[in-house]
């Protein structure tokens, strides 16, 4: 297996944001932020944006951002996963940010990409419910099924009366990711009815009493991932690219991007399964069982080494599928082989408590809620695997 070394560039960006996150992210911290409207501390974030620049890490020079690629981004969503720390980085920098890079208007990309970069927008990817894994091609074909409406009902449509220049949406949208904050919403939307029915993206400005949206938070799983319901009621949108986008492009540029954000979202798995991990380590070695540390029975020894193995395995996929000649499939196995590491990891964190080990008082719930929503979200894993082999070729055609 080959290893991606780590430079002494990527090296610093880790050490600086660690340091950042010890200080501005411990328990009490995360416990604070997810209350606040926001749903994460807003100093923090503008400490992330300002300080270390993570929402451009990935976006162009030319617009604010690094130039840097998708090793760096998994860097930074590697040591945010560790802290689980509540941010708007997944869904402005991963899902929102290279989908306006690949797809919008010069004018579009001058106005909103340095904005995204400082960190003063934020931004959210709205879908219809269940869809996020499907849109994002990591485990279906996204132009095979309907996902975003069927150009009869349900989802998000999209009209345009004649002669006007913008459009108008009607649906909903849910698990929309810092959907209830964020400052700009990308809508996929069907357009055109039934007999020429096509996926557009489209964007909304999230201004508070904007026309016909409603956004409202829900309660979620995993409380350091905010998610909401947007409810659109002729609400006015702008296309996002040229007049006269076809539905091919859209859907792959969404493949695309779902392509990068397997990578850092099996980054986010591994860094927390590794804090978990950690923790567990330390539990036993303090705790006795018949007068000896529980850590030095050679069961637990195994067991342990055996959880190291799995983690390690998962960030060297990681790293390896953010090579720049990576193959297209190599982001959803590393998603699937970290979240299966992330889900052994988090149920062997929380033993150890007993009965204490579910409460939000204890640190260990938060792993172990972290490792069921992702799959929820992002998985399940076997289909991840699933759509990897089949995009593979590996038993029969090539998807």
């Amino acid at each position: 297996m080959r290893t991606a070394a780590v430079t002494e560039g990527q090296q610093e960006i880790r050490r600086t944001l660690r340091e950042l996150l010890a200080k501005r992210a411990g328990p009490a911290e995360i416990r604070a932020a997810v209350t606040t409207p926001e749903g994460y501390d807003t100093g923090l974030w503008a400490a992330m944006a300002g300080t270390l620049g993570l929402p451009g890490i990935a976006l162009p020079e030319e617009y604010g951002g690094a130039g840097r690629g998708p090793a760096e981004l998994a860097l930074a969503c590697e040591e945010t996963g560790r802290a689980l720390a509540p941010s708007p980085l997944l869904a402005t920098a991963v899902l929102v940010a290279p989908l306006i890079a690949a797809l919008g208007t010069e004018r579009q990309r001058a106005e909103l990409l340095p904005r995204i970069a400082d960190g003063s927008l934020t931004c959210a990817l709205a879908l219809p419910g269940g869809s996020l894994p499907l849109a994002l091609g990591l485990t279906g074909d996204n132009a095979a099924e309907p996902w975003s409406g069927g150009g009869r009902s349900g989802g998000v449509q999209a009209t345009r009366p004649a002669g006007a220049e913008r459009w108008s949406l009607y649906g909903e949208a849910v698990h929309v990711l810092d959907g209830h904050s964020a400052g700009l919403l990308l809508v996929a939307a069907h357009a055109g009815g039934f007999p020429r029915s096509r996926t557009l993206l489209f964007l909304v400005r999230g201004t508070e009493g904007a026309a016909g949206l409603v956004r409202q938070r829900q309660p979620a799983l995993d409380v350091t991932r905010s998610q909401a319901t947007v409810q659109f009621r002729d609400v006015e949108g702008e296309l996002l690219g040229e007049e006269g986008a076809e539905a091919p492009v859209v859907l792959a540029a969404l493949a695309a991007a779902g392509r990068t954000a397997a990578v850092a979202l099996a980054a986010e798995a591994v860094g927390a399964a590794r804090a978990a991990l950690d923790r567990t380590v330390e539990h036993v070695g303090t705790r006795e069982r018949f007068g000896r540390p529980a850590g030095s029975f050679q069961a637990v020894e195994h067991h342990l080494a055996e959880l190291v193995v799995r983690v390690e395995a998962a960030r060297s996929l990681t790293f390896c599928a953010a090579l720049d000649d990576a193959e297209p499939e190599a982001g959803a196995l590393a998603l699937a082989q970290a979240l299966e590491a992330l889900r052994a990891v988090a149920a062997e964190t929380a033993r150890p408590h007993g009965g204490v080990g579910g409460t939000w008082e204890q640190d260990a719930p938060l792993y172990f809620r972290r490792a069921a929503a992702d799959e929820l979200l992002f998985g399940p894993v076997h289909r991840l695997r699933a759509r990897a082999a089949e995009r593979s070729g590996l038993f029969g055609e090539v998807a």
